[in-house]
């Protein structure tokens, strides 16, 4: 019995199509219903809540993916303590995702902290192209590997100031026994220098310095500062941010859950990253000099710097530790070898331009407009 080839492919062809094609039209139709933990307070400025945020990254995946991903925010405490996010993503059996910063997993993993800053290291461009182009990214994706975490940079705050003292700094003498509220590689470098630095969730920084639990804070800068009111507990506030110049947030994907997503919607959670990453330090330098111009002027905040032999100590304390560890773990040492070798060559380039510009600013810009 022949059969008409016309009629074929009208009625036998679609239907015969229609059956190759319904599992990949339901794979892009489904929905994903995520949580998201995160280190911060609900409606904390910056990183819990406002542009380049855990709630901004959330609300541009789901615009992004046309409601196929949506993520429920928590802040921390709500479902689990501020630094729980690390294991809790690991596991995957809650929570899918943690919007955080690295260098508060050190006890998992020493490599960690360097994907959120390292003393005396790079500023956000530098650090973003180490991260992109340099091999930063693929570094940090191998650090996690082991926890079944896929990593986004997804904030910067750019350059910190080193923090706020209850009592003047005049001497690298003035750390011994001073108790101090710094996380990461930067609490080490203290603790080298007779420091006892101390880890503290942001909502807990205040309470701890105005009442003297603790002698000295770092948190971000001078509008989050601000907005935390430690001009209220401290007056000296130190700048030259040797400790964090370019201080980047994450989101950490539980790898199976990454793994469940199709292909554009995996897309989907880098670029909502990127934006978020960019959309956070631009905001942030947008607010911070009307801040430390209020906190100076309206305040009576002290606005300094540290004293030379202060840095000097501290950088021989941060080159001796990078040693030590990189010495120890051949991934360490990947990655610590990696990171100094972008930023000798990214220098030069700084050197023959921002820095460039920069000089001419101050010697013949100021006051042009």
């Amino acid at each position: 019995m022949s059969v008409n080839r016309r009629n074929f492919l009208k009625y036998g062809g679609a239907a015969a199509v229609g059956t190759v094609m319904a599992p990949s039209i339901v794979k892009a139709q489904e929905t994903f219903n995520w949580r998201m933990t995160t280190s911060w307070p609900s409606g904390f400025p910056f990183f819990q809540a406002g542009p380049g945020s855990a709630t901004d990254f959330a609300k541009r995946v789901e615009d992004m993916s046309g409601g196929r991903i949506k993520i429920r925010v928590y802040g921390a405490g709500e479902l689990i303590p501020a630094f729980d996010g690390f294991d809790a993503v690991s596991r995957g059996q809650q929570v899918q995702l943690n919007h955080a910063c690295s260098y508060y997993w050190a006890g998992e993993s020493f490599a960690a902290q360097y994907f959120t800053t390292v003393p005396f290291g790079m500023t956000f461009q530098g650090f973003n192209a180490w991260l992109a182009h340099g091999g930063g990214y693929e570094l940090w994706k191998e650090t996690y590997e082991p926890y079944n975490l896929i990593p986004l940079a997804v904030g910067c705050t750019g350059a910190q100031p080193v923090g706020w003292f209850r009592e003047p700094v005049t001497s690298v003498e003035d750390f011994r026994g001073l108790n101090i509220r710094m996380p990461g590689l930067a609490g080490d470098v203290y603790n080298a220098i007779g420091a006892n630095a101390r880890l503290l969730p942001g909502g807990e920084i205040f309470s701890a310095l105005e009442r003297g639990a603790i002698d000295a804070a770092e948190w971000v800068g001078p509008y989050l500062d601000r907005a935390l009111g430690l001009h209220n507990a401290a007056k000296h506030y130190y700048s030259s941010g040797w400790h964090e110049p370019s201080t980047t947030t994450e989101v950490i994907v539980n790898k199976d859950a990454y793994n469940s997503l199709p292909s554009d919607l995996q897309a989907v959670l880098h670029n909502a990253a990127a934006a978020c990453n960019i959309t956070s330090h631009t905001w942030i330098e947008a607010q911070n000099g009307d801040a430390l111009d209020d906190l100076v002027n309206n305040h009576g905040v002290a606005f300094e710097t540290l004293p030379d032999d202060v840095i000097r100590a501290l950088f021989e304390a941060t080159r001796d530790i990078l040693t030590t560890e990189a010495n120890k773990d051949p991934l360490v040492k990947r990655i610590n070898d990696s990171f100094w070798e972008f930023k000798k060559k990214h220098d030069g380039w700084h050197a023959n331009s921002e820095a460039v510009f920069a000089n001419t600013i101050s010697r013949y810009g100021q006051g042009m407009i």
